[in-house]
């Protein structure tokens, strides 16, 4: 298996609600709420002003293949901002009001990307119940404190296949305590996880939470550069 080049997730040690890059709802009920729109609105702060580019990067990947789109905040209540912070961070699911998603110096465009989709109401793919099947969690290797992170969780998997390469996948060494592997995959794989692109069954899994069926399929599947999108009616 290839070593994986993905960046770190850091920790923000000053909020007791962070679960590695995940901002966890003290109503846990409401995690995985979808958005009420398939139009989302956004700002993004002052600070981040250089970051610009990067941000409609992200959210351009998560758009380019789903009805899901993004728009300069107008007047809406509610939006995603996007905060300057030391690591990169997001709610999952819908949260209402001003929702912010944290874009740290070591946050590229994929690492955006995978938090906009934690605010869009995805967990991270590892967590999922049928993991065992893929892959091995192996506990004595996790920083202590950090067993949260790779707890199962229930959500919707729409019969999707497990996707070992999910833009929504840790890599094998996320949170080592000793420079060995946390997970580590059943059979032999190119790439577990990575922060470069969606997969298409990360942009299924979007077109089916957020119901793009009307949303035109053209050449998505295969990401041919030649298919040109066109906005869902």
């Amino acid at each position: 298996m290839e070593s994986n080049p993905e960046t770190l997730e850091e920790l923000m040690s000053n909020d007791a609600m962070i679960e590695g890059d995940m901002i966890l709802s003290t109503d846990r009920n409401a995690v995985e709420t979808t958005w009420p729109t398939q139009e989302i609105p956004y700002a993004i702060s002052p600070e981040l002003a250089g970051r610009t580019s990067d941000i409609l990067a992200a959210m351009a990947m998560v758009s380019e293949h789903t009805c899901v789109s993004f728009h300069k905040r107008i007047t809406e209540t509610n939006y995603l901002l996007f905060k300057a912070s030391r690591g990169c961070a997001s709610y999952v699911g819908f949260v209402g009001g001003e929702q912010p998603v944290f874009v740290g110096p070591p946050c590229m465009v994929g690492n955006i990307a995978h938090e906009v989709l934690h605010a869009l109401g995805f967990h991270h793919e590892h967590t999922r119940t049928d993991r065992e099947q893929y892959i091995t969690v192996l506990p004595h290797n996790i920083m202590a404190g950090m067993e949260k992170n790779f707890k199962k969780q229930e959500g919707k998997t729409f019969d999707l296949p497990y996707d070992i390469s999910s833009i929504m996948h840790y890599g094998s060494g996320f949170f080592s305590s000793n420079g060995l592997p946390t997970i580590v995959p059943n059979t032999d794989v190119k790439q577990m996880g990575q922060r470069v692109k969606m997969t298409n069954r990360d942009v299924e899994r979007v077109r089916h939470l957020y119901n793009c069926a009307s949303f035109p399929l053209c050449c998505w599947m295969i990401f041919d550069a030649l298919c040109t999108r066109t906005s869902a009616s």
